[in-house]
């Protein structure tokens, strides 16, 4: 268990974590992915909670960029080799710890950094090695809710989230006059 108001940051990978791990290639060679819009909800939850949030990916993806920009990520490291040393450069950057920082990732590529965090997270479909050292693993697969409930948890955890469902019902009536 995580100790409560420890976190500050939470990071993801983007293929097989906030997608599906498919790419869809067009006529002209486009690249397309597929983002879940619950796994949206759990990252503008987490902001709302008064995390910062990254994504740290190795491919590089307009899409991905643009994705970031409508959720407001703060954070965004595409095109990344080692997500270890991306993520350790980052928390040095932002002044935090890697012990403050909670990632998931679902392939061979993500382990390193699951291992540094304090708390890691993975999809049900991550590979073996990924949910064998993962703290948490989700009962949904990447880009179909995982996010989400990983966050969902987090917040539980972290005792923020009635204060968060509170905040967004607030947010919501202060919209709707």
């Amino acid at each position: 268990m995580i100790q409560p108001k420890s976190l500050f940051l939470l990071a993801f990978d983007v293929d097989g974590v906030l997608t599906d791990g498919s790419l869809y290639y067009g006529p002209q060679g486009e690249a397309y992915k597929c983002f879940s819009a619950r796994d949206g909800m759990g990252i503008s939850l987490a902001r709302l909670a008064g995390f910062k949030t990254a994504i740290i990916t190795g491919r590089i993806s307009d899409m991905v960029k643009r994705r970031a920009a409508d959720l407001g990520i703060d954070y965004i490291y595409q095109g990344v080799e080692n997500k270890l040393i991306a993520l350790q450069s980052l928390c040095r950057q932002i002044g935090i710890e890697v012990s403050q920082v909670a990632y998931m990732g679902d392939d061979i590529n993500d382990m390193a950094v699951l291992k540094a965090c304090q708390y890691s997270g993975a999809p049900a479909d991550a590979c073996k090695e990924v949910r064998k050292i993962a703290s948490w693993v989700s009962t949904y697969p990447g880009g179909k809710g995982a996010v989400r409930e990983w966050i969902e948890y987090l917040l539980r955890q972290e005792k923020r989230w009635e204060r968060v469902l509170q905040q967004y019902e607030d947010y919501r009536s202060d919209v709707r006059q």
